[in-house]
C-alpha cells in the first residue's frame, strides 16, 4: 500500500464505519459495535502503514515528513482549496493517541452502554465520525480541509454531549458547547480566509514559508489572533472555557474522547502547526498570558468542586493550557509530547471515573469513599492516572511537565512560575480527589467492584503508555517527541511544589474525608468552584442582553411586522364588507331602474315599429 493511500485511509476508515453504522437498525447493536471497533482498528493499521511506508521510521527527527500535494477541490479566483495531506513524526504521534484512545472508548462503551441504551447504534457511529474528523485535522495540510474536520467535530460533540436525553442537563450542555465553540469558529474561519487570500494559498507549509520570508505585518497579526480565538474555543481556554465542565453531562466515554485525545487537544495541535505564523505575527505573548490564566483558574476550580467528572474537566482545561503555553514559548516538540502523554493519562482517568460512577451511581465524591478494597483494578489504574497527572516520576506526566517547565525556566518567567503554581494546585486537587474517592469509610451504599471485562481491559491497556511512554522516550538516542533535557533546578522547584501540594491535601483530607470545599476553603470555596464567576459574567454581559434583544425582536415582529400585515388584511376585509353592504342595500332600486329602462326602450321600439 502506498503511503498516500494509507494516509487517506486513516480518516476514511472510521468515516465508512460511521456511515454504515447510521444505516443499521437500532436492534443490531452487536453489528454496530463490531463496525465501530473495526473502523478504528483499520485506522490503527493505516497509521502503522503510514509510518513504515512514508519514511517516518527514519531517525531524522521531526524533519522527516511525508506530504502529498492533492488536487484542487475548489478555486476562488487564483486561490485553490486542495486535498493536500501530510504527516511528520510529530503529527504521527498525535494520530497514534487519537486512534488508541478512540479504540479504547469504543471497546469501553460496549460494556458501559450497549446493553441498556436504545440509541447505542447512532452513538457508536457518531464516535466513529468524530474520530474520522479529528484524524482529518491531523493529516490535513490545507487549512480549509482541516476546517472540514474541525466543524464535523463540533457537530458530533453536540450530538454526543446531548446523547442522554433522560438527563435534564444534557441538552443545555450540548447547546452551550455548540454555541461557544461556534462563536470561536467564526473567528477561526475569518482568520483562515484572511490568511489564505492574502498569501494566495491555504497550505500550512506555504503559510509558514510566507511568514518566515515576509516578517511581521498587521494582516498576519489580525489573522493569527482570530485563529487563536478559534483554538481557545475548541480547547476550552479562558475566557471560552465555560462550556467544558458542563459537557460532563455527556456519557463518560465521550468525556474521555473529547477531553483527552480529540477536540480539546485540537486547538493546541493547530497552534503548533501554525507556530511560525504566531511568532512572526508577534502573538506568542498573548498566547502565553491566556494559557497561564487558564491553567491557574481551572486548577483552582478543580480544587473546589465535589463532582469527580468536573474535577477532571477543569483539570483538562488546566493541562491543555500547558500545551498552549509550550507553543507560546516555542517549545513545539514539548507541546506535542504533553498532548500525547495527556491524551493517554486523561483518557485513563475519565474511564476509571466512569467505572467508579458506574458502581456508585453518583458523580459526587461526598457519596463515595472506601472503594479501594472492593475494586483493586479500578483503584490502581486511577492511582496511576492521578500520579501521572500530578507529574510523579517515572510516569509519562512527569517527563511531559518537566520538559515544558525546563524549557521555560530562566527566560520565560510568566510561563515557568504560572506552571509551577499550577503544578502545586494539580497535586493538591488530584490528591484530594484520590483520597475522597477511595479512602475512609464508605459514604454511600454502593458495593465496590471492578467493572466488566469490556470496561476493564481499556483501563489496563491505557495504563501502559501512562506508565512507560515517557521513560521510553527519554532513553531513545533520537526521541521523536519530547526533545530536550530537564533542567535540574527547574525539576527541583517543580518537585518541591508538587510535594507541597500533596502534603497540603493529605493533611486536610486524610483526617476529614467528608469535608466539603466550603468548610476547607471558606469564602473562597464558591469563588474557586465557579472559576471566578466567569460563566455568570458572560451570562450577564452576553447571554442576558442577547436574550432580551431576541425577545424584543420577536415581540416587535409579532406586534409591528405581523401586526401591520394582519391589520392591513383585516382593514381590507372590513372595507370590502362595507362596500358589499352598500351594494346590497341599493340593489332593489338598481334592478327596478334597469327593468324600467328596458321596458321604456322596448315600448319605444314597438311604437316606432308600428307607427314608423
Amino acid at each position: 500500500m502506498s503511503p498516500l493511500v494509507a494516509l487517506w485511509a486513516l480518516p476514511l476508515a472510521p468515516a465508512a464505519a460511521a456511515l454504515a453504522g447510521f444505516l443499521l437498525p437500532l436492534k443490531a447493536k452487536r453489528t454496530a459495535s463490531l463496525l465501530a471497533v473495526a473502523g478504528v482498528a483499520a485506522a490503527v493499521l493505516a497509521l502503522v502503514l503510514v509510518y513504515t511506508t512514508g519514511g517516518l521510521s527514519s531517525v531524522d527527527g521531526d524533519e522527516t515528513r511525508f506530504i502529498s500535494d492533492g488536487p484542487a477541490l475548489v478555486r476562488f479566483g487564483s486561490v485553490a482549496v486542495t486535498l493536500s495531506v501530510g504527516m511528520s513524526q510529530l503529527t504521527w504521534w498525535v494520530g497514534l493517541v487519537v486512534v488508541v484512545v478512540a479504540l479504547m472508548v469504543q471497546v469501553y462503551s460496549i460494556g458501559y452502554l450497549r446493553a441498556d441504551d436504545e440509541r447505542y447504534n447512532p452513538y457508536a457511529a457518531q464516535i466513529s465520525l468524530f474520530t474520522a474528523a479529528m484524524l482529518l485535522v491531523v493529516v490535513a495540510d490545507d487549512l480549509v480541509l482541516l476546517m472540514i474536520g474541525w466543524e464535523v467535530m463540533g457537530a458530533c460533540s453536540y450530538l454526543l454531549i446531548g446523547h442522554d436525553r433522560k438527563l435534564p442537563q444534557a441538552p443545555a450542555a450540548a447547546v452551550k458547547a455548540f454555541l461557544v465553540t461556534r462563536v470561536a469558529d467564526v473567528a477561526f474561519l475569518i482568520g483562515v480566509l484572511m490568511l489564505g487570500f492574502h498569501i494566495g494559498s491555504f497550505r500550512v507549509d506555504a503559510i509558514a514559508e510566507y511568514a518566515l520570508e515576509n516578517g511581521h505585518s498587521t494582516m498576519l497579526t489580525v489573522s493569527a489572533v482570530l485563529i487563536m480565538i478559534g483554538a481557545f474555543g475548541k480547547s476550552a481556554q479562558f475566557p471560552l472555557h465555560t462550556w467544558l465542565p458542563d459537557a460532563m453531562a455527556g456519557p463518560t466515554p465521550i468525556s474521555a474522547l473529547i477531553h483527552a485525545a480529540t477536540m480539546v487537544a485540537a486547538g493546541a495541535y493547530v497552534l503548533v502547526r501554525l507556530s511560525q505564523l504566531l511568532f512572526t505575527a508577534g502573538t506568542a505573548t498573548f498566547l502565553q498570558i491566556v494559557a497561564v490564566v487558564s491553567m491557574v483558574v481551572a486548577a483552582l476550580a478543580a480544587l473546589a468542586t465535589d463532582d469527580l467528572k468536573r474535577v477532571l474537566a477543569w483539570s483538562t482545561v488546566s493541562q491543555v493550557a500547558y500545551m498552549m503555553a509550550a507553543a507560546g514559548i516555542g517549545a513545539w516538540d514539548e507541546s506535542i509530547f504533553y498532548l500525547v502523554g495527556h491524551g493517554f493519562f486523561k483518557a485513563l482517568l475519565f474511564l476509571t471515573a466512569g467505572a467508579v460512577i458506574h458502581m456508585t451511581g453518583t458523580n459526587s465524591m461526598s457519596a463515595m469513599g472506601g472503594l479501594r478494597k472492593g475494586a483493586p483494578v479500578t483503584f490502581w489504574t486511577m492511582t496511576i492516572g492521578f500520579a501521572a497527572l500530578i507529574g510523579l516520576p517515572p510516569l509519562t506526566g512527569f517527563y511531559a511537565k518537566e520538559h515544558v517547565l525546563s524549557h521555560a525556566y530562566g527566560h520565560e518567567h510568566l510561563v515557568f512560575y504560572g506552571g509551577l503554581a499550577t503544578a502545586l494546585l494539580t497535586a493538591a486537587y488530584a490528591t484530594r480527589a484520590w483520597l475522597r474517592t477511595f479512602f475512609g469509610a464508605p459514604r454511600g451504599e454502593a458495593h465496590a467492584h471492578d467493572p466488566n471485562p469490556w470496561m476493564l481491559w481499556p483501563l489496563l491497556i491505557l495504563a501502559v503508555p501512562t506508565v512507560a511512554l515517557g521513560a521510553v522516550m527519554s532513553f531513545l538516542p533520537s526521541p521523536p517527541i519530547g526533545a530536550g533535557a530537564a533542567d535540574p533546578t527547574a525539576m527541583g522547584l517543580t518537585m518541591t511544589a508538587i510535594a507541597v501540594g500533596i502534603g497540603l491535601a493529605w493533611g486536610i483530607w486524610r483526617t476529614d474525608k467528608a469535608a466539603d470545599p466550603a468548610r476547607v476553603l471558606g469564602p473562597l470555596g464558591p469563588v474557586f468552584e465557579q472559576a471566578g464567576y466567569v460563566n455568570q459574567i458572560q451570562d450577564a454581559l452576553i447571554v442576558t442582553p442577547v436574550r432580551f434583544l431576541a425577545t424584543v425582536a420577536r415581540r416587535s415582529d409579532e406586534s409591528l411586522v405581523d401586526g401591520a400585515a394582519e391589520g392591513a388584511g383585516k382593514g381590507i376585509g372590513l372595507l370590502g364588507r362595507a362596500v358589499a353592504l352598500t351594494h346590497r342595500a341599493g340593489m332593489p332600486r338598481h334592478v327596478l331602474s334597469v327593468l324600467a329602462g328596458a321596458l321604456l326602450i322596448g315600448a319605444a321600439a314597438v311604437v316606432i315599429g308600428v307607427w314608423g
